[in-house]
């Protein structure tokens, strides 16, 4: 079983359990007990969970994802900023993956393209896609109301019919050691589905997004090329691993 997996099983059972002992992870996972306590340690790291004599228990109030409406308010200026050159990178002719989110949906009042496909999960989007008389498909599956995402394994069968000359991806955390993170398993498993179908893939991310690491892993920092705002601290080591492109006016 591969680290996330374990990780989204321990989550899994702790937000159904409430609190859980260490055997019974290992029995669980059919992992050792070093394995698991380094598991504990990591999610007590990020704020996921809280280690205690024996086993972990599910912090109060759990991940305090933002809801879409709140993210639609933070941090405007840098979305646009983002979303602009974002969309300058789209071609005649281009399919886009355009994953849900408050800064691909910015993206959307700056594409200037129609000879173009555009397949979304975003609720939001496909209405603002529709206007521009963009060409648009949207998933079907679950709705994640607090996102304003399609999820779930109907919305990866949709996706998996397509190809993409290019997707742009939402993300709640860029690290440098730990890649592009989200707090969400279905959501996790349809970014990585996208990148996986696109022969060019985009993560835009504010600086706010640097450094910070959600418990489901979505893809190493090299399988998508970063766009922000503003060259962060440990910026070396991002570049490093990928590309980074820093856009400071429009």
């Amino acid at each position: 079983m591969i680290i996330e997996e374990r990780h989204r099983l321990i989550m899994d059972t702790l937000k159904k359990k409430g609190t859980v002992k260490i055997s019974e992870l290992v029995e669980l996972t059919n992992t050792s007990e070093s394995t698991i306590r380094r598991d504990l340690t990591f999610l007590e790291s990020i704020n996921a969970l809280k280690r205690v004599h024996g086993g972990a228990t599910l912090l109060k109030g759990g991940f305090n994802e933002p809801s879409y409406n709140e993210k639609l308010i933070q941090n405007i200026e840098e979305k646009k900023l983002i979303a602009g050159f974002a969309a300058s990178l789209i071609n005649h002719g281009d399919s886009i993956y355009l994953d849900a989110g408050t800064t691909t949906f910015e993206m959307i009042n700056y594409i200037d393209k129609n000879d173009i496909v555009v397949v979304t999960n975003g609720l939001k989007h496909i209405d603002a896609l529709i206007e521009k008389g963009i060409d648009a498909y949207i998933l079907g599956g679950k709705v994640r109301a607090k996102t304003k995402a399609i999820v779930g394994i109907d919305a990866i069968k949709s996706l998996e019919k397509f190809r993409f000359d290019k997707a742009f991806l939402g993300i709640n955390g860029v690290h440098y050691e730990y890649g592009y993170t989200t707090p969400d398993s279905d959501e996790a498993i349809l970014k990585e589905s996208a990148i996986k179908l696109s022969k060019e893939s985009f993560v835009l991310a504010d600086e706010s997004k640097f450094g910070e690491v959600a418990f489901i892993k979505v893809a190493e920092l090299d399988k998508a090329a970063i766009i922000t705002n503003n060259k962060v601290e440990n910026y070396e080591k991002y570049s490093e691993k990928t590309e980074v492109k820093v856009v400071t006016e429009q």
